[in-house]
């Protein structure tokens, strides 16, 4: 192991943010209840996967990238709508990254670059530049054969210091180290976003709800421009600071935005999908007898068509929903 330490300086500007976003967590802290909405985390995912490829220039619109993950027919490239199923896939399995792993970071670009690029889940083997949303490259990358020993030393730092430093700047440095370093030949932005968000929610779960991809969208020219500044002055401090300043906004936005009592619909939502497990069919009258329930209208008018609205429920037969072969799925 090397004595690598990424240059970056703690000023009182990223202080003053921790602060700000640590008192907002703390009131979303308060309300239980998040975990029992599975439509905002879902919803919040959607946005976050639209956010993430539109920085990219994938074409695809909001209610698009929603059509395809709810498995219906959108008309558009072939390879924007693969990359909407291998986002989706690779933000489902956000829980289960080791954020401290290079193997899962690598088993991570594998599945967001599933059928769309060559070298998937691999280091690129040529050498690249980055480039701004018009084009103009803003950081030469360091050539292909220092990438093994960059990134072991990054990841190797992270482990020896995710106690001591706090998880908000560690993931912020490891979103612009990540991007300086450029490993892979395609896909390095959307795994740089995807990471920090593996690195923060498995600090906190609560930032499987907060799409901050959609912040960055917002502010895609600062994004860059943060970056850019960063490899002119050769440390990731103004990237911090801007992160920072991303999520103390981005939570504003969350609380005010989001309601947090539970409307009935919710808890027969949340019900409905505790007694199924994902991918696996079953009648209405298997389901009615896990819920306890006895009438088919019930079970269709509170349950199934309000979960099947929010693309939280599949039916096996979409064509026919009357069939008496009608089955149900959670995905």
């Amino acid at each position: 192991m090397t004595d690598y330490k990424p240059p970056f300086t703690i000023t009182n500007k990223m202080l003053e943010y921790i602060s700000s976003i640590m008192e907002k967590i703390g009131k979303l802290d308060n309300y239980s209840n998040l975990n029992k909405m599975p439509i905002l985390r879902r919803n919040n995912k959607i946005e976050s996967i639209h956010s993430s490829l539109k920085i990219e220039a994938n074409s695809l619109s909001l209610d698009q990238v929603k059509d395809v993950i709810d498995g219906k027919l959108v008309l558009g490239s072939k390879k924007e709508i693969q990359e909407v199923k291998n986002a989706y896939k690779a933000y489902e399995m956000i829980k289960e990254f080791d954020p401290y792993s290079l193997n899962d970071l690598k088993k991570a670009h594998g599945v967001m670059t599933f059928l769309t690029v060559e070298e998937s889940g691999e280091f690129r083997k040529d050498n690249e530049g980055v480039f701004d949303g018009n084009g103009n490259c803003i950081h030469i990358c360091p050539p292909p054969e220092q990438i093994n020993a960059l990134m072991k030393d990054l990841f190797n730092w992270m482990k020896k210091n995710k106690k001591q430093i706090h998880p908000l700047i560690l993931s912020s440095i490891f979103h612009y180290e990540f991007v300086f370093i450029h490993p892979f030949s395609d896909g390095n932005g959307r795994i740089s976003r995807l990471w920090q968000n593996v690195i923060l929610s498995n600090w906190k779960d609560i930032f499987e709800y907060i799409p901050i991809e959609s912040q960055l969208l917002k502010y895609q020219n600062d994004y860059y421009d943060a970056i850019a500044k960063c490899n002119k002055n050769g440390d990731s401090t103004i990237f911090i600071e801007f992160m920072l300043n991303m999520f103390d906004e981005i939570l504003d936005e969350f609380i005010n935005n989001t309601v947090i009592s539970l409307t009935d619909e919710t808890i027969n939502i949340n019900k409905i999908l505790s007694v199924m497990e994902i991918n696996k069919p079953l009648t209405a009258n298997e389901i009615m007898s896990r819920l306890g329930i006895k009438s088919k209208e019930t079970l269709r008018k509170n349950y199934l068509d309000p979960a099947i609205r929010e693309g939280l429920i599949i039916q096996t037969i979409p064509d026919r929903p009357t069939s008496k072969n009608q089955m149900y799925y959670k995905i």
